[in-house]
């Protein structure tokens, strides 16, 4: 009995001696005191993987469809912009007076281009105004005025000064041009025509030429077969024409700081409602009848569409130039 007794006792005590040292030992060697959860099995590994790739292409997906709509977004606000873009109105305004060769400056040139300029200008157009231009000085503001012109533009030229038919060509004359004998002209002059053609080119869709050079000039009496005046002017659709006399005639020079010619032209240009076509053809028979005739400007048009200086219903802000 007392046998029995110390051999359970005995039992007893090895039991705990080993449930302690597994408690202390297995630690020190790598082993969890607690029950890890199971490992994942290679195929579940996997599909997690394959989950993981999946959320990345969707997300580039839908950055790149985000990124598409954006753009397409900016391209639709863009469009409407591009679609309702006015085509550019240009002048040229030239005042030339200081001729060396004549026996005084003009009066009416520069006063004329000056209130001409101001009054294109309360129209919206971008205008150059020169004054008193060198062959080099003239060259290179037409060259700065062809740069301007746009497809659909409106471009207008304006000249006041001495001008030179030749060979049925008309010429604008700067002011130190040395005019001796006919090919002078075409050397140190501008043609007109050319530079028509050239604001056709660039895209001009009105092309507006007003010329007050039909002037008894300083270099006539050089020149053998000399024509007076200016040749017929004309040009490619589009184009429309106002000279202060008709071909082949001069005006004589006047007194006072803007001419006939040019205030009648503004007066008529300022109203609104009334087409370039009609402010033109007013001008013309206005100026013959406050001249009784002595002065008759001369019209070209090759216009299929109304242009308006002002358009019908706009509001002015004063009455006439005159």
């Amino acid at each position: 009995m007392r046998t029995a007794t110390f051999a359970g006792a005995a039992a007893l005590v090895l039991v705990s001696t080993m449930l302690v040292s597994t408690a202390i030992i297995g630690p020190a060697f790598g082993q969890p005191r607690e029950t890890s959860a199971p490992a994942q099995t290679a195929d579940q590994a996997a599909d997690h993987s394959t989950d993981r790739a999946a959320s990345r292409r969707v997300a580039a997906l839908s950055a790149r469809d985000a990124g598409d709509s954006t753009a397409a977004a900016a391209a639709s606000t863009a469009a409407p912009e591009a679609a309702t873009a006015v085509p550019p109105q240009v002048a040229l305004v030239i005042g030339n007076a200081a001729y060396p060769d004549g026996d005084a400056p003009l009066a009416t040139p520069r006063h004329d281009a000056r209130a001409l300029a101001e009054e294109l200008k309360s129209h919206g157009f971008d205008v150059e105004l020169g004054e008193n231009l060198s062959k080099q000085g003239l060259s290179q503001a037409i060259a700065r005025f062809e740069a301007k012109i746009r497809t659909g533009a409106t471009a207008l030229l304006f000249f006041a000064g001495h001008g030179v038919q030749l060979g049925r060509e008309s010429y604008l004359i700067p002011v130190d041009a040395q005019i001796w004998r006919p090919e002078d002209v075409k050397r140190d002059g501008i043609a007109l025509d050319p530079l028509v053609a050239e604001m056709n080119t660039r895209g001009a869709a009105n092309k507006l030429v007003v010329l007050d050079a039909a002037r008894r000039n300083p270099f006539e009496r050089r020149l053998r077969g000399y024509s007076s005046g200016l040749a017929p002017i004309a040009g490619p659709e589009g184009t429309l024409v106002l000279t202060s006399a008709a071909p082949g005639t001069v005006v004589e020079e006047t007194s006072g700081d803007t001419s006939l010619f040019v205030r009648e032209l503004i007066g008529q240009i300022h109203a609104p409602g009334t087409s370039a076509d009609q402010a033109f053809n007013r001008t013309r028979i206005a100026v013959a009848k406050a001249s009784g005739g002595a002065q008759v400007p001369a019209v070209f048009s090759a216009m299929t569409d109304d242009l308006y200086f002002r358009e019908p219903g706009t509001p002015t802000t004063r009455q006439s130039a005159r």
